[in-house]
């Protein structure tokens, strides 16, 4: 089986200048054997909040259709981390990652679920849901590495979506993301490799690195993480990309000999819910 890759970029407001930089990168990704290439959240555009509607394409427009075109270009898996889809609300926006096969086909699309609504401390204050609809769909895609659930960036933080999404058979587990440098240095690693650990999974997580102007900025360190908690590939500071075997047998053991998933006693009562 090929390798998989994650590519780490610097996006901005230029369109234009991002795509291309994105498509260079997978690109390069595939020309050092990677089967499945991951783009990080937003990498068209990360720019002033009220932009995302003027910016906003169909599943059908011009950033998709020459992420369709590369895939078929370079015969590979693609996952467009995420774009800004148009959605019915006229005032809101889908933050909508669209995974595609090697003939260019469009295999599975994903509105990401949870919204971000912060105020980090000394850093930006991002209201995520003030300009994106939020979506409602599980998304498990096959592929010729197993079953892929899909989610993004802040999904990370509820357990609850990946371990459901293990649930209808998911072994990889993709994580775009553009996640703020104030929690990725504390947080990002930890939660990838819990994730990875608890639900036994591969996770794939492509992410955006560095200042986007004004007084954002996200942390980076894209990576790929065994089932097991390993760090198998990180993409250090910059843009770049990162590659990784997966071994599907090692999982598999993994499985059997700590049957975790199988042992899970799920609904949890409400009462352990918390307030």
């Amino acid at each position: 089986m090929s390798p998989v890759a994650v590519v780490q970029l610097n996006a901005t407001a230029d369109i234009a200048a991002n795509v291309e930089r994105a498509s260079a990168w997978v690109r390069e990704a595939a020309r050092s054997g990677a089967g499945l290439v991951a783009l990080p959240e937003a990498f068209p555009f990360i720019g002033p909040e009220d932009e995302k509607l003027r910016i906003a394409e169909p599943l059908d427009g011009p950033t998709c259709r020459r992420m369709a075109e590369l895939a078929r270009d370079l015969e590979i898996w693609l996952l467009a981390g995420s774009i800004h889809e148009r959605s019915p609300d006229p005032g809101r926006v889908y933050n909508t990652s669209v995974l595609y096969g090697p003939r260019g086909d469009r295999v599975a699309v994903y509105r990401k679920v949870h919204l971000f609504d912060v105020a980090i401390p000394g850093g930006a204050e991002v209201r995520e849901s003030a300009t994106v609809l939020p979506g409602g769909d599980l998304v498990v895609a096959d592929t010729p590495w197993g079953p892929a659930g899909l989610s993004v960036c802040y999904d990370l933080r509820f357990p609850e979506l990946y371990r459901a999404l293990v649930a209808r058979g998911a072994r990889l587990l993709f994580v775009p993301s553009a996640f703020t440098a104030h929690t990725g240095k504390d947080h990002w690693e930890v939660l990838l490799r819990a994730r990875a650990i608890e639900d036994q999974a591969f996770v794939i997580a492509p992410g955006q690195w560095g200042p986007h102007g004004g007084r954002r900025a996200s942390h980076g360190r894209s990576m790929i993480v065994d089932p097991w908690g390993t760090v198998l590939a990180t993409v250090p500071d910059g843009e770049g990309f990162a590659t990784a075997r997966l071994d599907l047998a090692a999982q598999d053991r993994i499985r059997a000999e700590l049957p975790a998933l199988r042992h899970a006693r799920l609904p949890w009562p409400d009462a352990v819910k918390g307030p």
